[in-house]
């Protein structure tokens, strides 16, 4: 079941729990690459780059590096965000952010859960991913099969 654009915006929640070993399906990943790769970047230069991180001590290492957020590492799929500033020296970080809420998105479309990671060790992450200087870490994104259902948090009209 695919979500409606609205239903997904209404629908997202950040999910801190997923089912352990639920794989999320190499066609969903695709997807998903797909919407961010649409996603808007100023003067259009797409100044991303997306690594989707499935090994389980990968993963695992992820979670560490983002200050023991333990929950990284049971997500079926992490992507790691990676910004270029020599690419748009102005908007590199804000339009990868862009990319990544399309993401989040269309993981809730597809029916997954996920969660925004912006707390973590940028070089750690790096080392774990093997991201080369001067690219930036701008935030990591765990996707997987949600076991929590958490209710909508109020909104400011």
């Amino acid at each position: 079941m695919v979500l409606d654009f609205f239903d997904a915006v209404r629908a997202r929640r950040s999910i801190r729990r997923f089912v352990r070993g639920a794989q999320v399906r190499p066609e969903d990943v695709k997807a998903m690459l797909e919407a961010a790769r649409l996603a808007p970047s100023a003067k259009n230069l797409q100044p991303w780059y997306l690594v989707v991180v499935r090994d389980e001590e990968r993963k695992r290492a992820l979670a560490e590096a983002a200050n023991r957020q333990m929950f990284v590492a049971d997500a079926g799929v992490v992507f790691v965000c990676v910004s270029d500033p020599g690419r748009s020296p102005r908007w590199h970080d804000k339009d990868a952010m862009i990319a990544l809420e399309h993401i989040a998105l269309a993981a809730t479309a597809l029916g997954y859960g996920s969660c925004w990671i912006g707390a973590f060790d940028e070089g750690a992450v790096k080392r774990v991913v093997k991201v080369p200087e001067p690219l930036r870490v701008v935030a990591l994104m765990a996707v997987g099969v949600p076991d929590e259902s958490p209710p909508p948090r109020p909104r400011r009209r």
